[in-house]
């Protein structure tokens, strides 16, 4: 992104000064999602995690988390602008979804996960009966 401002501003770039303010939930693992024809896929962003150790996946009713965990290793001198800690992601899944069959796959630090749809979600019309004349 190129600046508007001359690098030796009096201005303080307002972005970078938000991004040392501690914050509790700085890192928000990114993800994406979309139909495929019969199936809900789910795409997140786990780069540097081990799928057996670091990274679970629950679900509770119609509710779907991925949790993960880095752990430090931290060195003595320099710099580290990795973010550590444990971090959670919950989506709730799409009417017609089969949470009984999902499966997941982790590649090149991306977890996939892979839901079945039973049923297209369609909405449904509900008569109106009409009803006695009002007792006003």
């Amino acid at each position: 992104m190129t600046s508007i401002l001359p690098r030796n501003s009096f201005v303080p770039d307002v972005f970078r000064l938000l991004e040392t303010l501690p914050l509790v939930d700085r890192h928000i693992m990114r993800v994406e999602d979309y139909l495929d024809a019969d199936t809900y896929v789910i795409r997140a962003e786990m780069p540097g995690m081990d799928p057996a150790k670091d990274i679970e996946v629950t679900i509770d009713g119609d509710v779907l988390t991925i949790t993960g965990q880095r752990t430090e290793g931290r060195k003595t001198h320099g710099r580290s602008e990795f973010h550590y800690g444990t971090y959670a992601r919950s989506i709730t899944l799409p009417r017609g979804a089969d949470g009984d069959k999902v499966e997941a796959t982790y590649t090149a630090g991306v977890l996939q996960l892979t839901v079945p749809m039973t049923s297209s979600p369609k909405a449904k019309q509900i008569p109106i009966a009409n009803g006695a004349e009002d007792p006003r």
